[in-house]
């Protein structure tokens, strides 16, 4: 039975639904930030942060595995309490590892709960939202977690000068968990009526051939391609902004936040466009790969971030890449939401983000190679350059006509 929720209580389900992703962010992103300092006190190669963060994408690639079903089986209510729960006490214990196995072994326990972040998220907007709202709620939500970009690098320098890098870990933590007793009250007595059946002979035929489905393979290979740009920023824009410019320290917090306002601009922009367009009477096919496209075509001039002098120039290119990137990755989630049953969104989504993570693996690893090898990030940005028209080109191949299902909306 679903709970008919007063427009008031449901835009603060996804106003707390929003800042979770926003945690989610922040826990991850404390170690790329403060990346120089730790490295110095623990001695860490470039080699062995690349490791790290290829620990990390593995860690939750497998946990994407389990997360897309384990979010349909609790549902957008009990999923995100679980989530939150777990990645915010696995990022207190980076407070306090020592040596580099434990920090691996607390980056893999991250990154496998984190996976329950993006899943969650998506079950809960299609939950909240009909379909032709939901670009704009996927916007938002690509719009707060670039929030959360934008915020890190200049409040997790000061929380570090305060109580060094440790405690950076175990606050973001701790915020997390007081995040967990505002969504148990928010959300007391709602059932967004979106739980998949515990036990079914159609749902595990569905299993079964959930392999099989062209849908689901559209979505992951998208995924590899253009989430690898994604995690290749995230984690060594820092590191790209101290080689090429010499900046450390508080130093990076700000042109690191004005990069990330590129991608809450893109999210807005694409949210926006596609209910825009949805409303007009476009479809859902032309609406959804229009917009991938321009989103695209933005990412293509990153590599002349190498070839400027000064580092606004290059916060301005990134900026501009980064705002691709999430307008696609708008249109993607919406595209999931388009064509997949309430139901199977969670495992559609995981599955996917375990692809989108498998990349991410492998470019942080090829990365500290690279680098390592002293050829600089000229392959590195030139991939990223490529990988999102590569990426629709296999959406068009794949799903040349996006049909969008109609369901009624659970909550």
């Amino acid at each position: 039975m679903t709970t008919l929720l007063s427009p008031r209580r449901r835009w603060l389900i996804f106003a707390l639904a929003l800042t979770a992703g926003v945690l989610n962010l922040v826990d991850r992103q404390i170690i790329s930030v403060l990346k120089p300092t730790i490295a110095a006190d623990l001695g860490w190669s470039d080699d062995d942060y690349g490791t790290l963060a290829a620990w990390f994408q593995g860690g939750a690639a497998v946990g994407f595995l389990a997360a897309g079903w384990l979010v349909d089986r609790l549902g957008a209510k009990w999923a995100n309490v679980a989530g939150v729960a777990a990645w915010s006490v696995m990022a207190m214990t980076h407070g306090w590892a020592q040596s580099f196995s434990q920090f691996v072994f607390c980056r893999i326990g991250l990154g496998a709960t984190e996976s329950m972040g993006t899943p969650s998220g998506v079950k809960t907007i299609a939950a909240l939202f009909p379909p032709e709202s939901r670009s704009l709620g996927f916007g938002l939500s690509n719009a707060m977690n670039s929030l959360g970009a934008i915020l890190a690098p200049l409040a997790i320098p000061l929380v570090a000068l305060v109580w060094g890098w440790r405690g950076a870990f175990v606050a973001a933590g701790a915020v997390g968990l007081v995040w967990v007793l505002a969504w148990l009250l928010a959300s007391r007595g709602v059932d967004f009526g979106d739980r998949a059946p515990s036990s079914s002979g159609d749902v595990r035929s569905g299993d079964r051939l959930f392999l099989l489905e062209r849908r689901n393979w559209t979505v992951a290979v998208g995924k590899v391609l253009s989430d690898a740009t994604w995690w290749l920023m995230l984690f060594w824009m820092p590191d790209y902004f101290h080689r090429q410019f010499g900046l450390s320290g508080t130093d990076l917090g700000p042109p690191l936040a004005l990069a990330y306002c590129g991608s809450a601009a893109g999210s807005l922009l694409a949210g926006y466009g596609a209910n825009a367009m949805l409303a007009r009477g476009i479809g859902a096919n032309r609406t959804r790969k229009t917009l991938m496209l321009v989103s695209a075509l933005c990412v293509v001039p990153v590599p002349l971030a190498l070839h400027v002098d000064a580092y606004w120039a290059a916060v301005a290119l990134l900026a501009l890449a980064l705002a691709g990137h999430q307008g696609f990755s708008t249109n993607l989630f919406g595209l999931i939401a388009d064509v997949t049953p309430r139901a199977k969104v969670g495992r559609v989504t995981g599955f996917g983000a375990f692809c989108g993570n498998m990349g991410g693996a492998a470019i942080s690893k090829l990365s500290g190679l690279v680098l390592a090898a002293g050829l600089g990030y000229g392959p590195l940005f030139g991939f990223a350059a490529c990988s999102y028209l590569l990426a629709l080109g296999w959406i068009q191949l794949t799903m040349p006509v996006i049909v969008a299902i109609d369901e009624p909306r659970a909550a």
